[in-house]
């Protein structure tokens, strides 16, 4: 993992009307890392990441993508770099369209983007159906034809074919069930590890953002309160709202569990 910069937001604010949604914001991410940005709905994590992608508003600051800043512009008029940010998002139902075979959804954005001819994209979609470990005969099938975590592997794979440097991943696992959710995460980290693609993965569930992240960045209000080193922020959170997350979070011995939901309580009613 480098310690250079593939995309940092500077002071980035967006304002729906009267409302603040993101109030001077600050975030790095590195190549080849994970960065979790953790908080509850309505806290701005998919404002931002929307923001990143250019399919979200900047009312003001900067978001530098390798050195560009490309803050409130949309993937249209990004020019070179409009094919290095991908995204994964949530639903892995509604996000494929299905009247398009699995084939014909890899090869769209290729042809899109101009990278390929029709032939050649083909051709690369054994490739990538293998990245995401489906197999080959699925480029002939129907999205409805899948069940959940193959779909949000077709997603993944779609959001690959264009070579990114980054992907934001808006909830990825959220629509999953516990089994397929591990799946998919421990998918995320093999991609990673083979490509070098960087994350941002954005979720409400601190305990799924542990498992895949490098750092993590967790926002309440539309503001980061609390940003660093994974193993760091989980172990010793340095704010109460990260420590609610934290207790918040479901585990499986039920001593424990108790144990959590009494200092949540504790924690809730000293605030």
């Amino acid at each position: 993992m480098s310690d250079d910069v593939i995309v940092q937001c500077i002071d980035v604010n967006t304002r729906f009307g009267a409302h603040h949604v993101l109030k001077n914001v600050n975030l790095t991410v590195r190549p080849g890392e994970t960065v979790g940005l953790v908080g509850e709905s309505g806290s701005g994590k998919t404002t931002l990441g929307r923001a990143i992608l250019g399919i979200g508003p900047v009312s003001s600051g900067r978001i530098l993508f390798e050195g560009q800043d490309i803050a409130g512009v949309a993937p249209r008029d990004r020019k070179g770099n409009a094919a290095a940010i991908q995204a994964v998002f949530q639903d892995p139902y509604t996000s494929l369209n299905p009247s398009m075979t699995i084939e014909d959804i890899l090869v769209e954005p290729i042809v899109a983007r101009r990278q390929a001819s029709v032939d050649e994209a083909r051709a690369r979609v054994r490739t990538l159906l293998d990245q995401v470990a489906l197999p080959s005969d699925a480029a002939y099938r129907y999205p409805r034809e899948f069940s959940g975590g193959q779909r949000q592997r077709v997603a993944i794979a779609r959001a690959l074919a264009l070579s990114p440097h980054l992907i934001v991943c808006d909830e990825p696992v959220s629509a999953l069930d516990l089994s397929t959710q591990q799946r998919v995460l421990d998918l995320f980290v093999e991609i990673q590890d083979r490509t070098g693609v960087a994350y941002l993965f954005v979720s409400h569930d601190l305990s799924v953002v542990r498992h895949i992240s490098h750092r993590v960045a967790v926002m309440r209000g539309g503001e980061i309160v609390e940003f660093g080193d994974c193993d760091q922020v989980t172990a010793n959170p340095q704010h109460d709202y990260t420590r609610r997350l934290l207790l918040a979070a479901p585990v499986a011995d039920p001593v424990r569990q108790a144990d959590r939901r009494a200092a949540l309580r504790a924690l809730n009613s000293g605030a």
